[in-house]
């Protein structure tokens, strides 16, 4: 097999991620390309757009969320997600039941509690229409259940954040509607979540679809092994699998700086053998003094430091000082964000 360098998946994950080349691609196109993107701060959505498509205005996304292109909801690892439309239902249909196993095994409190019946009980509520979290919450307590459930009901409960909730304006994302989705098989979901995976985070390990999706690594190899894959091996021997003709760039492409918001999904755990974020820089993006995260700017492939908009203008915190033309570059795209911002 043809043994892959860190730097050639690094710039592998950069052009399927559309951080080498803005892309020309209407917003469900691209949340189809790039796997959904990670929103538990819904204004990542809009800057991670801006950062991988070309003249992308705000309300390009506010109007795919609000006209049902795009959906947010929570989805792979029990995380928030902004996906396309068209992803929604099989997406679902892969991870439903293993995020509901996940759930209940993580306190021992949610072992023996009957989530059934109180996400019957959110259904009827929401049966004339979205409601907020909190008034969920108030008529689930009525009816006497306990307030630990509401979790739960999300996972037992097909549900959408409804807009304007979750938008660029209204960024907290606790406005509710029931999802009104087509019966899926499994094993199709399971399918087409692992190909949209490997398409935006691809070549990836076995280990790697099971982190992304939040299965156990037998159940994403159980699903590999139904795919015609290509494969690849690491420098250290681990073995890698990808969908056919996706891109693999040669490893000296230029990578522009680039700015990404909180919780990008391409910094995370699945996608941590392409070094976009290297070790030593880590704990300064993600840590338990930080819970929000904080965004980040690349350069040549990599994080190179902290970025936030305050006052009125994008400042940027590099970690180590810049080479002279890196430094104007930065510069130049925070200038561009911060008129973006404007």
């Amino acid at each position: 097999m043809t043994t892959l360098t860190t730097r050639e998946l690094n710039r592998a994950v950069l052009a399927r991620q559309l951080l080498l080349d803005r892309a020309e691609l209407d917003v469900p196109r691209a949340l189809e390309r790039v796997s959904g993107l990670q929103t538990q701060y819904a204004p990542t959505g809009y800057v991670g757009l801006w950062s991988r498509l070309r003249d992308f205005r705000r309300a390009d996304l506010t109007t795919a969320l609000e006209g049902g292109s795009a959906v947010q909801c929570w989805m792979m690892r029990c995380t928030i997600h902004m996906i396309a439309a068209t992803d929604h239902a099989p997406f679902t249909a892969a991870v439903r039941e293993p995020r509901r196993t996940w759930w209940r095994r993580s306190l021992p409190e949610r072992r023996t509690l009957d989530v059934g019946p109180a996400a019957e009980a959110a259904r009827r509520h929401l049966a004339d229409g979205p409601l907020k979290q909190a008034e969920i919450q108030a008529r689930l307590a009525a009816d006497g259940f306990p307030k630990g459930v509401w979790p739960g009901v999300q996972l037992w409960t097909d549900l959408v954040r409804v807009p304007p909730a979750g938008t660029w304006g209204t960024p907290r994302a606790h406005v509710y509607g029931v999802a009104d989705l087509p019966d899926v098989d499994v094993a199709a979901g399971e399918e087409h979540l692992v190909r949209r995976y490997l398409g935006g985070f691809g070549p990836a390990s076995a280990a790697d679809v099971a982190s992304f999706c939040g299965w156990t690594v037998t159940a994403a190899r159980a699903v590999l092994a139904r795919l015609e894959l290509r494969r690849f091996v690491t420098e250290d021997g681990t073995e890698l699998l990808d969908v056919p003709d996706a891109p693999l760039p040669d490893p000296d492409t230029p990578a522009p700086v680039r700015f990404l918001g909180p919780w990008e999904a391409v910094l995370l755990v699945h996608a941590r053998r392409a070094q976009v974020l290297p070790e030593e820089h880590r704990p300064k993006v993600f840590a338990t003094s930080m819970p929000q995260s904080v965004g980040t700017f690349l350069v040549d492939g990599q994080v190179a430091g902290t970025w936030r908009h305050t006052d009125g203008r994008v400042r940027t915190d590099p970690f180590e000082p810049l080479d002279a033309g890196a430094a104007r570059d930065v510069a130049a795209e925070a200038d561009r964000l911060t008129a973006w911002y404007r």
